[in-house]
């Protein structure tokens, strides 16, 4: 565990939350600062700041759990949807990696992301972007 980890702390038991499910690996309970009433937090027990540092094995587990409680929030809770994200250092107000999953309806005024759109210059910015992730996924 992470020194002064709120979420590992979670995850171990150590500290309370509003449990929703707690099996190997993965913990997920209701977040203090809901955007709606049922926005769960979905965690690996395994410290690890952001998905890049999340272990392999650990994906699995943590994206079903994920998936079942993207099910849960609807047909529990009579959610039309969900709303399932994960920041990576910028807004992430705990350095864990968790993930959100809230509950929405039609007409509950969440506006998708929560930041201006951009538009590329052109066809040729566009290619050039795609181009040079596609790079940088090749060489890891």
């Amino acid at each position: 565990m992470a020194n002064s980890c709120i979420f590992c702390a979670i995850a171990a038991g150590e500290a309370a939350a509003d449990r929703v499910l707690d099996e190997d690996g993965v913990s997920a309970f209701l977040d203090v600062r809901p955007l709606f009433k049922g926005h769960v937090l979905v965690v690996p027990k395994t410290h690890a700041e952001t998905l890049a540092d999340l272990p392999a094995a650990a994906i699995a587990p943590l994206f079903s759990a994920v998936q079942r409680i993207g099910v849960a929030v609807e047909s529990a809770l009579g959610a039309d949807g969900s709303f399932m994200a994960i920041n990576n250092r910028i807004s992430q107000s705990v350095p864990h990696l968790h993930v959100h999953v809230v509950p929405r309806q039609k007409g509950d005024g969440l506006r998708g992301f929560f930041w201006p759109r951009q538009k590329y210059a052109g066809d040729a910015e566009r290619a050039d972007y795609a181009a040079r992730l596609r790079e940088s996924l090749l060489r890891r």
